[in-house]
């Protein structure tokens, strides 16, 4: 077994722990604050499996955490800490709506121009903290943060002003064509083409970053920049694609979320996945692989703690409470440390063998 493999199974099983412990603390939780804890632990981990629906809303609450997960995961790597994946997973969003309004293109097509528009603006809004690190140096979490609140009341500006549905009472845009809409792939839920297309980008940012000259690149400014500058990479400009490229896959991950699941642009304030979408790339230890397994559990906890809401004494804000636990068991770094290096030493040793007996 090569150390990459050891490293993807110690993350694995790391995972599988994370989840047990955080199931256990909640539970245990849930005892000591629910009048009725049994109705409780059943709606949040037994409720989101009772009905194919219900799988499917699991799905679909995964969908977009997938996209912006991968977008953290490439700013991460190299070696940033900017949270712009909000702000373009919004504005990709605005993009989708205002091309699967304003356009008329056949079915399809009119489905890629949306979101390689939702691509292009989420491009383009990581690229201002990018721009600002690489040339005076501001720091990129900073700029990245402050400019999410930007995006988001410009998105919601243009929406108001240029696209909104004057009959309604509420912030909403005007009905978006049909043939902008992506297709629903499982029959009795919403579960729709952008989630195939976020599978498929968790295997191309899992192959970009592992086996392509630039993925070397990416991971090297990152492990040590200093290294990396002294190798004659240009560090700055390397961290200026990631940033770009990060920001379109987030960016379509919000136009493929509003073509998806809604006929329309509805959000008055940003929905959060960006955010969230830091819990599932940490959750899934960086790994592009793991990414679709993290946001699926995320998805499910959410799905639960609505149920449970609805269903129990106990609010939907419990779930803040469970995804805490699990991110300070993410950063014990010591969790199946010693395991991992018996396995790495354990290989060693077999390799060892096997040039002495030869």
């Amino acid at each position: 077994m090569s150390e990459k493999k050891i490293n993807i199974l110690v993350d694995i099983v790391r995972l599988l722990i994370i989840v047990l412990i955080s199931g256990v603390l909640v539970s245990s939780i849930i005892f000591m604050v629910s009048e009725d804890p049994w109705l409780a632990i059943y709606s949040v981990f037994v409720g989101p499996f009772e009905s194919m629906r219900r799988i499917g809303n699991i799905v679909e609450a995964a969908s977009p955490l997938m996209f912006t997960a991968l977008a953290v995961i490439i700013i991460f790597k190299s070696g940033q800490f900017s949270m712009i994946a909000e702000g373009s997973f919004f504005i990709g969003a605005m993009g989708a709506t205002m091309v699967g309004i304003a356009w008329k293109l056949p079915a399809g097509l009119h489905s890629i121009a949306a979101l390689a528009a939702a691509a292009l603006l989420g491009a383009i809004v990581a690229m201002v903290p990018a721009f600002l690190k690489r040339q005076w140096g501001v720091d990129e979490l900073v700029t990245s943060i402050m400019f999410n609140y930007v995006v988001q009341f410009f998105a919601l500006y243009m929406i108001n002003y240029h696209f909104r549905e004057m009959g309604s009472s509420s912030l909403v845009s005007t009905e978006i064509e049909k043939t902008a809409g992506l297709p629903v792939v499982l029959k009795g839920t919403r579960v729709h083409a952008g989630i195939l297309l976020g599978l498929v980008l968790c295997v191309v940012v899992w192959i970009l970053m592992n086996y392509t000259s630039f993925g070397k690149k990416v991971n090297t400014c990152g492990d040590n920049p200093l290294f990396a500058k002294y190798a004659g990479l240009k560090v700055t400009g390397i961290m200026f694609i990631s940033q770009i490229i990060a920001g379109a896959i987030a960016g379509i991950g919000g136009g493929a979320e509003l073509l998806g699941m809604y006929s329309r642009f509805k959000w008055s304030a940003s929905p959060g996945y960006g955010w969230t979408g830091i819990v599932v790339a940490l959750l899934a230890r960086n790994n592009p692989v793991l990414v679709p397994f993290a946001a699926l559990f995320i998805g499910y906890l959410n799905i639960g703690a609505d149920i449970m809401a609805r269903s129990s004494d106990i609010g939907r804000e419990f779930v803040g409470v469970i995804q805490g636990v699990m991110m300070f068991l993410v950063a014990s770094e010591a969790l199946l440390k010693g395991w991992r290096q018996h396995l790495i030493v354990k290989k060693a040793k077999m390799e060892s063998e096997g040039v002495v007996h030869e």
